[in-house]
């Protein structure tokens, strides 16, 4: 090995398979090359101690819109992975929508990766998505090498990525078996009639039942939050949870349900489990930390969907991840600018639907799981490992010789309140703005190196 290209770096607490403990990592290539008990220090390797910061395997973000190309000014690779770096995050895999055009087909796919080009600073990864009318293109997408195939049940707020139903999951199930892929589901199913949006290619509510809920309410229901929340039930949530575990079930496919919001869901994934179903699923930090008994009418920059519930909720979610209901931890990160989120009508009904939370996710995580006796190696199971297995990025989310070397070096003590002059997002519009989060990011190492643009696109195929 050429010392001229190693770097050690030493730390007590650095987090690895076996816990815990006090190492040097030397890294060099990109890669880990030895963790060393204790502190090593060689003649001619450059040698940084971080004292008792933590160092952790990157975060891995497996659910992040970043809008890029054609609804850039709502982020853009370039803001996005920004933030995420800022955060600790080394590795995110971005969905096939808000984008223009939608990831639905291989040339999508290839215009997004251009747009990608010089624009990254953390690694990059893509998924496709399934609609109604791209069932011959699915194959190309899996062949190109997309994480895996996003589908929604509901309307996603996009007209270009309009939702299936379960005759259309019924032709694409097959295609995904063939290549072995995973189904990611925006898992709510409206009651009632179907309906349309009429209007721009933006859907001016974020889904179709939220056009009919305003129209239905009046001005003071909509800028209520208890309203909002009303307006998309529990029983959505399970009811398409319900259908995913038998479809499933019945195709033998790898199902990932994103962003389980409702407590009442866990028994049905928990058994899922039990009986051998194919299936994985995600929470995000807003359902943990934030609950509806505190957020205030008008407050739109805490719309999402599924809504955020009460905090007796948000403490089942919390025992689901200890207990491997739920599998990991992601940001589900989609911003859009203020005026979208009708900041200035605080109209529920009518404002995009999407947390901007991209750059907190492992302080926000932390603060809440300090407080339930979460550990650090649980945190790095999380938010690195476990997201890394789901992804099949083997040489990624763990501290181990011949893993890649991205890394996030944290002080799990410090706490700092979120500004908008920190905030690395586009729009400094989020929920976590004036927030008191626990977990300063001292430095997030890219394949070893710390700087800017040092990230790249990765393929499932890789």
């Amino acid at each position: 090995m050429n010392q001229q290209m190693v770097q050690a770096l030493h730390s007590t607490r650095v987090v690895t398979p076996q816990g815990v403990m006090e190492a040097t990592l030397t890294l060099a290539d990109g890669k880990i090359q030895e963790v060393l008990p204790g502190r090593v220090e060689c003649t001619g390797i450059h040698f940084e101690s971080f004292g008792d910061k933590v160092i952790m395997p990157g975060v891995i973000d497996a659910h992040v819109h970043i809008n890029e190309p054609g609804r850039t000014a709502w982020e853009g690779f370039e803001t996005a992975t920004k933030a995420a770096a800022a955060g600790g995050i080394t590795t995110l895999i971005e969905m096939p929508l808000n984008a223009s055009p939608v990831t639905t087909t291989a040339e999508a796919l290839r215009i997004k990766l251009d747009a990608a080009k010089g624009k990254l600073h953390v690694h990059c990864g893509f998924y496709g998505g399934v609609t109604p009318t791209n069932f011959d293109d699915l194959e190309d997408l899996l062949n190109a090498g997309v994480f895996g195939i996003k589908a929604f049940l509901t309307h996603s707020g996009i007209n270009e990525f309009p939702n299936v139903t379960e005759a259309d999951l019924r032709r694409a199930l097959p295609i995904l078996w063939r290549h072995g892929a995973k189904l990611l589901v925006h898992c709510e199913l409206e009651s009632g009639a179907q309906l349309s949006v009429v209007g721009s290619p933006v859907a001016q509510a974020s889904t179709r039942g939220d056009v009919r809920r305003m129209e239905q309410t009046t001005n003071n229901d909509q800028r209520s939050y208890a309203a909002y929340l009303a307006s998309r039930p529990a029983h959505w949530e399970t009811d398409a949870i319900a259908l995913m575990i038998r479809l499933g079930a019945e195709f033998d496919v790898h199902v990932h349900i994103v962003h389980v919001s409702a407590a009442e869901a866990l028994p049905l994934i928990r058994d899922a489990k039990q009986r051998g179903v194919r299936i994985t699923a995600e929470t995000c930090p807003h359902y943990l930390l934030f609950c509806a008994e505190e957020i205030l009418d008008g407050a739109t920059e805490f719309k999402c969907a599924p809504p955020i519930r009460s905090r007796a909720n948000n403490e089942l979610l919390w025992q689901a991840l200890k207990d491997g209901t739920l599998d990991f931890v992601a940001t589900d990160h989609s911003p859009a600018p203020p005026e979208m989120k009708e900041t200035a009508s605080g109209n529920f009904m009518k404002a995009w639907g999407g947390i901007a939370g991209l750059q907190f996710l492992l302080p926000a995580f932390w603060t809440g799981a300090k407080e339930r006796g979460f550990s650090l190696e649980e945190v790095a199971r999380l938010l690195s490992a476990a997201p890394a297995d789901f992804l099949g990025l083997q040489a990624k989310g763990r501290i181990q010789p011949g893993s890649d070397a991205d890394l996030v070096v944290w002080d799990p003590e410090a706490a700092a309140i979120v500004e908008p002059r920190t905030i690395q997002h586009r729009h400094k519009l989020s929920p976590y703005l004036g927030a008191y989060l626990y977990g300063v990011v001292e430095r997030t190492l890219i394949s070893g190196a710390v700087g800017a643009h040092l990230g790249r696109s990765i393929s499932y195929r890789m």
